[in-house]
């Protein structure tokens, strides 16, 4: 690392990334956490970097904050070559899961905290040497007024003079986003911030933290395992597996068209059903030695179909399969069904208020809406699929 490098005044160019990350892989011992990571950040935008424990996400996060050294690659941000320069002159602000609130300071002080240290000497940061100094007072209070306009910004002002001890924790959290918030960074880089809080406060704090984003209009660069919080409030999501990254795109791309099995798994509550199928010498996909009427110009063999779980519906000339379980979750209902042969040894189909009552231990013929269905290699890719008129016309 290169200690205390200035970073530029801040002239950001709106067309260019706010962070731009070529080649980033590392390692620790041997075993190779990411594996060469190319990845554009715009300015302004909320990316999510979603995906299972040990996928490379927060190693990726500490890599961008310069906690961690990359063993190659380089990271720009706007514009800047900053691989070498010290986490603290990259004027990136970091929320961590554990807050890293300092107990025993009260909140205003908390806040004060990486102001204080930026602009003001290791002297004039003692009380008694530093009132002596008599240099101080302008720069006390410009830290003061940041420290009350970022408290008004995320209505803590009333906490103030508090300590964390004394605080909730979704209070605790908006304290720890106020102290990043003071510093004005280029972009705000979270690690799992909710994940210490019961479900009824996560979803309130998803809230907060969107309306934060839109009314900052900085980059958020947000780590998370729960593909909820990534589904809520991205503009783009960066799904990994293995250290590498499975697919990019806004949420509604991948839900809607997942680019292979890792990210048809992980995105949608309930997981997307999948089925082996069978692609005869004609490129006709079968289920359950049955032709589906989808029609695929993949080579012949075994293959996967995806259907989501609103796409499934009762059909007389369909599918049969045994009812096993029944919820209803207000106006939807999920049956769920017994397929042997599917993954899971399940499929899920959702309905709504008023639909085909059944109960488990009946028997229920099923088909699905062919415009939305998924074809997946045996190897995981997504492959095009078509209905087979579609194909003729």
């Amino acid at each position: 690392m290169q200690p205390n490098v200035e970073m530029p005044p801040r002239t950001p160019d709106a067309n260019s990334p706010a962070l731009h990350l070529q080649g980033i892989g590392k390692s620790f011992g041997g075993s190779t956490v990411l594996k060469g990571i190319d990845l554009s950040v715009k300015q302004g935008e909320f990316l999510s970097l979603v995906g299972m424990s040990g996928c490379g996400k927060s190693t990726l996060l500490r890599i961008i904050a310069g906690l961690e050294t990359p063993d190659c690659g380089s990271l720009s941000i706007e514009g800047r070559d900053v691989t070498d320069v010290d986490p603290s002159d990259r004027n990136l602000a970091m929320v961590f899961q554990s807050y890293a609130l300092y107990p025993h300071m009260t909140v205003r002080q908390n806040i004060a905290t990486p102001l204080r240290m930026r602009r003001l000497s290791q002297a004039a940061r003692l009380p008694v040497l530093g009132r002596l100094l008599g240099a101080r007072g302008p720069e006390l209070r410009e830290i003061d007024a940041a420290v009350c306009a970022a408290a008004e910004v995320l209505q803590i002002t009333p906490l103030l003079e508090r300590r964390p001890a004394q605080l909730s924790g979704g209070q605790r959290q908006r304290v720890a986003l106020a102290r990043a918030l003071v510093r004005d960074p280029v972009a705000f880089l979270m690690d799992e911030p909710l994940s210490n809080l019961d479900a009824k406060l996560r979803a309130h704090m998803r809230d907060e933290l969107a309306a934060l984003h839109a009314k900052l209009g900085t980059t958020f660069i947000y780590v998370t395992h729960d593909q909820i919080e990534a589904m809520t409030m991205s503009d783009r999501i960066a799904l990994m597996e293995g250290g590498t990254i499975a697919q990019l795109g806004t949420p509604a791309q991948l839900y809607e068209t997942p680019a292979n099995l890792t990210v048809a798994r992980f995105i949608g509550t309930p997981q997307m059903n999948l089925l082996p199928v069978e692609v005869d010498a004609g490129g006709s996909v079968n289920l359950q030695g049955r032709a589906t009427g989808m029609h695929t110009s993949r080579s012949r063999g075994p293959a996967v179909l995806g259907l989501r779980a609103e796409d499934l519906h009762p059909d007389p000339e369909g599918w049969g399969a045994q009812v096993a379980r029944i919820e209803q979750h207000g106006a939807d209902r999920f049956v769920t069904l017994d397929m042997p042969q599917a993954e899971g040894g399940r499929i899920i189909m959702r309905q709504y208020a008023g639909a085909q009552n059944a109960a488990p231990g009946d028997t229920m013929a099923w088909s699905f809406a062919h415009a939305r269905a998924h074809l997946f290699d045996a190897d995981g890719n997504r492959r095009a699929l078509h209905q087979r008129d579609q194909v003729a016309a």
